[in-house]
């Protein structure tokens, strides 16, 4: 039972009900629920069956019901008969940029549109702009929204397609005459949005058997296209994954072939064959006998490689590396003691400082930069200066009694509109760090854009840039922004660069990530946790580091609190 899919469930009735005009209070409920669901941090099969879940809070008796429903069925007859009352296209509007149900009410009412390519086209003929609260550049915003849609509505987010492909991984592995399972794709490698989930299987048992007992699963909708070596499985929230299969002895083969990427491969190929092997989909061979390869090990061995990480395999140099013996020891997550870049309750965070320290000392951390915003973000309950001085006094409170971790006071300070940090020269003083960060005015050019995060780089507070391209993941693209010199601003300045570990950003992305590397810019991974739950990001973000070649001496959090301070005073001298 995964709680993720049954927040899904919950969330996509919220959202339905909010179309459909119905009680303000009901869709509430339904939308807590779903945020009830997916922060839930016990052990969520049980509560399900125990009916434990029912004393969280926000999950009430419908909302239970649906929860129990869709665990014992795969299913939510409430959300299959709430889509008959709304068309599916109006849904799907709601994740357009500029889109409110409102909006999309308006639309439906007054020009009968019902899908998105309907409405693409009202989009392009006028009758959008036209109409009242919307004008041209709402519908030019509209259209921009809609291309968007169109470019990554098959994707979904790394940290989605992993939960659901190693909750697959998992339940197949406890099938008969199952000797091996693992994911593979570009799950595997880590990219930070997936069209399909793809495993890797090693047994005895016959495809067309493993196929007919996961057509059972709960959520599997269907299984199609058996054949002797493969299948597909599709769920009921659309997602599809690739299984492949093969004998014990073949595994190493078909786990390389599966993961990928085609560049890779082609790279990989090609090595094959100047070494007088050949490779493809059917395996390994040399002068016409098959290669054994029962690991991935085996193979690359055979083509005198050092072992690829799965992160790296897109085609860039690491072949060249992995035969000359330089591949990176790639940063591991055992690598980092300090856990930066988090949210109390002070402003939009629901834990304390002592909580979210607490949680992080159990994670092994040493320290943990707390890092709430700033009182320009009003939106997120940006802290006024009296209470920042609350919250000092708090840290110095629990660090007089902390054993094995340290808090230091820090702050996400909004970049302004023209450069400057939020709260000003002798009140940043105060905090032991600083990050800097765009919010607002995303509108920007790009030259206006890089000129205000090139000024913000002129304060010596600036010791980390936050989030720096501002993507949403899915959601919004990177504002116009020339990251090739802010990179080389950051290098020439001291400023470290942030890898944002929320999974809806990931931002710095890795192709950037290796650039800043290289010209001397010190990455930090920041888990922009907003919940103990959060703390959790931090894989995310060291995947990111991975694929990006990075070491653990490139990550200003690998260090301890007092090197960690030291960059932040050098900073300053600068």
């Amino acid at each position: 039972m995964d709680k993720h899919a049954a927040a899904h469930v919950l969330e996509q009735i919220a959202a339905i009900l909010e179309l459909k005009g119905d009680n303000e209070f009901k869709v509430r409920a339904f939308r807590n629920a779903a945020r009830a669901v997916e922060t839930y941090g016990g052990d969520f099969p049980r509560a399900v069956g125990s009916g434990e879940l029912g004393d969280v809070k926000g999950i009430g008796p419908a909302t239970l019901e649906v929860v129990r429903e869709y665990a014992a069925t795969g299913r939510s007859s409430a959300l299959e008969s709430l889509r008959l009352e709304v068309p599916d296209g109006l849904v799907e509007m709601l994740r357009i940029t500029g889109l409110g149900v409102s909006k999309i009410r308006a639309l439906h009412d007054q020009l009968a549109i019902s899908t998105v390519a309907e409405l693409e086209v009202a989009a392009r003929d006028g009758r959008l702009a036209a109409l009242p609260r919307f004008g041209a550049k709402t519908a030019e915003k509209i259209l921009r929204g809609v291309e968007f849609l169109r470019r990554t509505g098959e994707f979904r987010l790394f940290h989605h397609a992993h939960r659901q492909a190693e909750q697959l991984r998992r339940g197949i592995l406890a099938l008969p005459g199952i000797c091996a399972v693992e994911i593979a794709g570009s799950v595997r490698r880590r990219c930070e949005v997936v069209r399909d989930i793809d495993l890797a299987l090693a047994g005895t048992a016959a495809p067309r058997e493993i196929s007919g007992r996961l057509a059972g699963f709960s959520a599997v909708r269907d299984v199609v296209g058996v054949g002797d070596a493969a299948f597909t499985v599709h769920f009921e929230d659309g997602t599809a994954a690739d299984i492949y299969c093969c004998p014990p002895d073949r595994f190493g083969h078909l786990l390389v072939w599966t993961t990928g990427s085609a560049t890779h491969l082609e790279q990989l190929v090609a090595r094959a064959r100047s070494r007088g092997f050949t490779l493809d989909a059917a395996g390994l061979g040399k002068e016409g006998a098959a290669v054994v390869c029962p690991d991935e090990t085996t193979l690359y061995r055979a083509l005198g490689l050092d072992f690829i990480p799965a992160e790296l395999r897109e085609g860039k140099d690491e072949i060249a590396h992995a035969a000359a013996g330089t591949l990176p020891a790639l940063v591991d997550r055992a690598d980092l003691l300090g856990f930066l870049h988090c949210h109390t309750v002070y402003s939009d965070g629901s834990n304390t400082v002592a909580e979210l320290a607490e949680a992080c000392r159990a994670e092994g951390y040493r320290y943990v930069g707390i890092t709430d915003h700033s009182e320009h973000a009003a939106f997120a309950g940006g802290l006024r200066e009296e209470t920042i001085a609350q919250q000092h006094e708090e840290i110095d409170a629990y660090n007089r009694d902390a054993r094995d971790i340290r808090v230091l006071k820090g702050v996400e300070a909004d970049i302004l509109a023209d450069g400057s940090l939020d709260y000003g020269v002798d009140f940043l003083d105060r905090f032991d760090f600083v990050i800097a960060s765009i919010h607002a005015r995303l509108e920007m050019d790009e030259r206006q854009m890089t000129a205000r995060v090139l000024k913000a780089m002129d304060d010596p507070h600036m010791a980390i840039m936050g989030h720096p391209t501002g993507r949403l993941l899915l959601s919004r693209d990177p504002y116009p922004i020339d990251m090739h010199a802010v990179i080389r601003a950051a290098a020439e300045r001291g400023v470290a660069i942030e890898i944002n570990a929320d999974p809806q950003r990931l931002d710095l992305d890795w192709r950037l990530c290796a650039e800043a590397r290289d010209a001397g810019v010190t990455i930090s991974i920041g888990a922009d946790a907003h919940t103990i739950a959060g703390l959790a990001n931090v894989d995310v973000g060291v995947g990111i580091a991975r694929k990006a070649g990075l070491e653990a001496r490139d990550i200003l959090n690998t260090r301890d609190v007092e090197g960690f301070l030291k960059h932040v005073e050098a900073r300053k001298r600068r």
